[in-house]
């Protein structure tokens, strides 16, 4: 197992993080639906309460459609992975599972929102030992360095990007050091990852693969949350509620169609 813990920090505060985290994941999940390489459904979208800890539970299943071969060799169903996400927030638990590779198969992401610069160590309470073993990756979102080419998209770039409703950005190469001066909140997101990958000859490259497309899926998904910040940073929970509820009611949708069912009719 490969234990990495990426930090990213942010020009929001983390009330306001929660709201466009929310949001953003609502239409990633959309766009991915639509996007022909992942199809995506919905099982449960629901409140939890649960020894002490209470918030919003979801299930969902991916269907890959264009995934590395080393996973369809092991398995042809290998495709098909379920996600699992606790989010009582500001500490959300996600658990990824692959029903036909079992207990040979396991991506669990832990993260904690803090209102501060990414200076604290150890912020999951591992023990000593599995602190020893996790690398510490930081992700700067103003710098495109750290995405391949392709996946630039000048629409989600914080560096050029200015928000209309905020005045935060566009993010220089010092724009951390910045952020007292421009009089602006500021977070770190600790993300903590723990790959397993069990098969004999492949488990560490095919373990460093995935927490490389991990980083590279955070890098995208935080610049992207930020371009966005003139969208998500007025609405309420409650409009971000009935956001996600619109979007799992299309992607029902999407799926009958596709499958040739017609809701009503049943």
């Amino acid at each position: 197992m490969i234990i990495k813990e990426y930090r990213l920090i942010l020009p929001v505060s983390v009330s306001e993080f929660q709201v466009g985290h929310r949001y953003s994941t609502a239409l990633a999940s959309k766009r991915e639906s639509t996007g022909g390489q992942v199809e995506v459904e919905v099982l449960s979208n629901e409140s939890y309460n649960k020894d002490g800890e209470s918030g919003q539970y979801t299930h969902k299943i991916y269907r890959m459609n264009n995934l590395p071969k080393v996973f369809t060799w092991f398995c042809p169903k290998s495709t098909l992975f379920h996600e699992e996400a606790w989010n009582a927030y500001p500490y959300c638990r996600t658990i990824v599972t692959n029903e036909y590779m079992k207990d040979s198969f396991l991506i669990m992401i832990e993260t904690r929102h803090k209102p501060d610069m990414g200076e604290e160590d150890n912020v999951h309470g591992l023990d000593e030992e599995e602190w020893g073993k996790v690398e510490v990756v930081h992700i700067n979102i103003a710098d495109r360095s750290q995405l391949p080419r392709v996946d630039y998209n000048p629409d989600a770039d914080p560096a050029i990007f200015e928000s209309e409703k905020t005045g935060r950005g566009p993010l220089g190469p010092d724009w951390k050091n910045e952020l007292d001066d421009m009089n602006c909140p500021h977070m770190c997101v600790y993300k903590l990852v723990k790959v397993l990958f069990k098969f004999r000859g492949f488990q560490s490259k095919t373990e460093e693969y995935i927490q490389a497309q991990e980083k590279r899926m955070f890098t995208l998904f935080h610049r992207q949350l930020f371009c966005w910040i003139d969208k998500w940073i007025d609405l309420t929970m409650d409009e971000v509620c009935r956001l996600e509820d619109e979007i799992k009611n299309d992607l029902k949708i999407m799926e009958n169609c596709d499958t040739g069912e017609v809701i009503g009719e049943k």
